[in-house]
């Protein structure tokens, strides 16, 4: 049996395209380097009085000018590059830059760190092939600059050269720069885009409980409304058979009507009763709660048990807490998770005070992987693998199912830890009966609980 607890949210059936990048940006990034290499090259052919060939390189500032006039012109200004454009454009400006230096002094011209802006940006919006790809050219067209370039002379044809262990400084700092930039930023970009992605599915996920819930009272609306007619129905079918008593077949249409109503009715009243369920109940003691939340995962091959019980001080009676979309959900990812990984057996425990409400959820299984523990709870810790697991057929997860969890109770003011029974070295004999994974969540009782005069609360005046 595998030892990761980390879950999917299978229930989420979306899938993430990559990052766009907008046209419109690239554009104005590159008119600032436009901009930028005029004023140097101004500056340098005047106050500096550097022999530069100002032809060839204008030209390549043209080039950059022409580029950008005919994106500006083909492509609308919402336009959204793929992957492979975006590329295409970052690489034109590090060829553009690349030349550009190399009629200007090579490595040893100030401005050649800004080389390292191109691979930059494309490790922060490219996948990592992309990113390599930018990274390894930015590494060779570096290398040639520092071999074939023009000297910096001043108009006197004074060379200024500088040490030859200089100029390999600079090139190992330049590799050196776009190796770690592109690693950085791409390291921050991805766990940005997975942050961004796990929220949207974890919104997704409370949109379908509020969703479930508003339908409810939807059906119980619709049952109610429906009654009238189809006891007007039934009144008038039961009138027909009647009167229809010298005409069987017909009496025995105006009968099937009659059944067929009271069929509808017995249906509407069930979905009501359901519908009545979801829009009333608000709030519910905790093993209701806790039995609605582990309800899917009851009948699948493992002895769920739950415990409940006062902690010192506390009230025999047990808290009534509201059933939020939020702990519903949550709850129901935590135990699934427990479910999955069990050996036998799951227990969902719960104790409370006069203060705080203390769920605890424990199975017997091989716990979370120690070198885990601190990041549960972070979404997409782990790519998935090319083959399930052999202990869990359904799915190997990325850590999205405990991260939806972590982040719906959270919300309602629960702190959540993550721990393990035992250690999973031990040998199987000194294992204790609950070595498996543990996920405690803490609620102040002013948060998670609803204090009511009965089991549906108070009337409230509407």
């Amino acid at each position: 049996m595998t030892s990761s607890h980390p879950q999917d949210e299978r229930d989420v059936p979306v899938e993430f395209q990559g990052v766009r990048v907008r046209l419109r940006t690239l554009i104005l990034l590159r008119w600032a380097a436009i901009a930028g290499q005029v004023a140097a090259l101004t500056v340098a052919s005047g106050p500096l009085n550097l022999a530069i060939p100002l032809g060839p390189c204008f030209l390549l500032v043209g080039l950059a000018i022409a580029a950008n006039m005919a994106a500006i012109t083909v492509f609308p200004e919402t336009k959204r590059l793929s992957e492979g454009q975006t590329l295409a454009s970052l690489l034109f400006d590090t060829a553009q830059l690349a030349v550009l230096l190399s009629l200007t002094g090579g490595l040893s011209n100030p401005f050649a760190f800004l080389i390292l802006a191109p691979a930059t940006i494309g490790a922060t919006v490219l996948g990592a092939r992309s990113s390599v790809a930018i990274a390894l050219v930015t590494i060779a067209v570096v290398t040639m600059v520092a071999w074939f370039h023009l000297p910096l002379r001043t108009d006197a044809g004074v060379e200024i050269a500088t040490p030859a262990m200089l100029s390999l400084g600079h090139w190992l700092a330049i590799v050196i720069g776009v190796t770690f930039l592109s690693i950085y930023a791409g390291r921050v970009a991805s766990e940005i885009r997975s942050m961004s992605r796990a929220l949207l599915a974890t919104q997704m996920a409370l949109a379908r409980e509020q969703k479930l819930t508003d339908l409810g009272g939807v059906v119980a609306a619709a049952a109610h409304e429906l009654g009238t007619p189809l006891a007007t129905i039934k009144l008038v079918s039961a009138e027909l058979a009647d009167e229809l008593d010298d005409r069987p077949e017909q009496r025995d249409d105006a009968l099937l009507i009659r059944r067929e109503a009271d069929r509808c009715a017995e249906i509407l009243r069930s979905m009501g009763r359901a519908g009545k369920d979801d829009l009333h109940l608000r709030a519910a003691p905790v093993s209701a709660v806790l039995r609605e939340a582990a309800e899917p995962h009851l009948d699948r091959g493992r002895d769920v048990r739950f415990e409940l019980s006062p902690a010192a001080g506390g009230s025999d009676r047990e808290p009534t807490i509201r059933r939020r979309p939020e702990v519903i959900h949550g709850l129901r990812n935590l135990i699934q998770n427990a479910v999955d990984f069990a050996r036998a057996t799951v227990w969902v425990e719960a104790r409370w005070s006069a203060e705080r409400l203390v769920l605890r959820i424990v199975d017997d299984g091989n716990g979370f992987p120690p070198h885990l523990l601190g990041r549960i709870g972070d979404p997409f810790i782990r790519r998935r693998p090319a083959e399930p697991a052999p202990g869990r057929p359904e799915y190997d997860g990325m850590g999205l199912g405990l991260f939806i969890a972590k982040t719906l109770l959270e919300r309602t003011g629960a702190e959540i830890t993550f721990a393990n029974g035992s250690d999973p070295f031990l040998a199987e004999a000194e294992r204790p009966e609950r070595c498996g994974a543990i996920v405690e969540v803490v609620w102040p009782l002013s948060r998670i609980g609803q204090p009511s005069s009965g089991p549906l609360g108070e009337n409230l005046r509407h």
